[in-house]
């Protein structure tokens, strides 16, 4: 007796049908907005970025009919547009949580408690890395620097910053989202979805009241470089230390000697401390 292929669970490689077409009324709203998109730009083929955004607000992730689309209205082949959509991770290939919580544990965020943040939150939600939660809230990922490392660890909800996170913290703001009590990020507006961030990273005026006002900025340990550059003096502590005084909120008043940050102050080293224990360190050449 023999089985067919299909039977077997072997694929015969025969071509996918294609994507199913948006409602008509969807696809007039959207043809609309990609026009106002599309002007933007001398060259029609450089909205594509912002257009997957639309797609992505419609649907919360980029389908092939959202690709579809693009392709359509831009004049593109399918397989041009796919490779733009599969290249950058902003773009979701799946269905996904309203809200997106990234947990970076690259290098600085991981020794500083990412690692332990990641590793919680997967427990406390019931969920792996990239999945979502069962009420469809939370989609839970490990990501790769949210450039803050200033304020490591850090923890990024739709694209937004909750900075010097704790466990405990990042446990109290996923179940905030999950019971759709209002939340602000560290910098920045009220949260909104993830729809709505596409939406806006699309083009389109974020119409939260009082949004622009409160958008995100560098926080000031971000910005000491740049005030040393242009010969200003920064304060003695842009990072408040972790410890007693950060508990308490009591004042803290740093020595002359101290450095501008709890993060990276210098450490004793062979080089510094002949006591250390790896021992003093050999002239070069000896």
């Amino acid at each position: 007796m023999t089985t067919s292929s299909s039977e077997r669970g072997v694929s015969l490689g025969m071509p996918e049908l294609p994507a199913p077409a948006y409602p008509d009324d969807v696809r007039a709203r959207l043809e609309t907005d990609a026009r106002d998109v599309i002007a933007r730009y001398p060259d029609s083929r450089s909205a594509l970025l912002p257009l997957l955004h639309l797609v992505q607000a419609e649907e919360g992730h980029v389908t092939r009919t959202g690709m579809q689309f693009c392709a359509d209205v831009l004049g593109l082949t399918t397989a041009e547009v796919t490779a733009v959509a599969t290249f950058y991770t902003m773009y979701r290939r799946k269905p996904s949580g309203d809200y997106q919580v990234g947990v970076c544990t690259n290098t600085l965020c991981a020794v500083m408690g990412g690692d332990a943040i990641f590793e919680e939150l997967q427990e406390h939600l019931g969920v792996g890395n990239g999945e979502t939660t069962g009420d469809g809230k939370v989609t839970l990922e490990h990501i790769e620097c949210n450039a803050a490392c200033d304020f490591a660890p850090v923890v990024m909800v739709n694209w937004e910053f909750f900075d010097n996170q704790t466990p405990a913290s990042a446990k109290s703001l996923v179940d905030d989202l999950r019971a759709g009590r209002p939340v602000t990020p560290t910098r920045g507006a009220r949260m909104c979805t993830f729809k709505e961030t596409a939406r806006v990273l699309a083009g389109f005026p974020d119409e939260r009241e009082g949004a622009v006002e409160s958008g995100g900025s560098a926080g000031p340990a971000s910005l000491v470089g740049l005030k040393l550059a242009k010969g200003e003096t920064p304060s003695a502590r842009v990072v408040h230390p972790r410890g007693e005084a950060a508990r308490t909120g009591a004042p803290h008043e740093p020595s002359p000697t101290e450095h501008l940050s709890s993060h990276d102050a210098p450490q004793d080293t062979s080089a510094s401390d002949p006591a250390h224990p790896a021992g003093p360190t050999a002239e070069e050449g000896e």
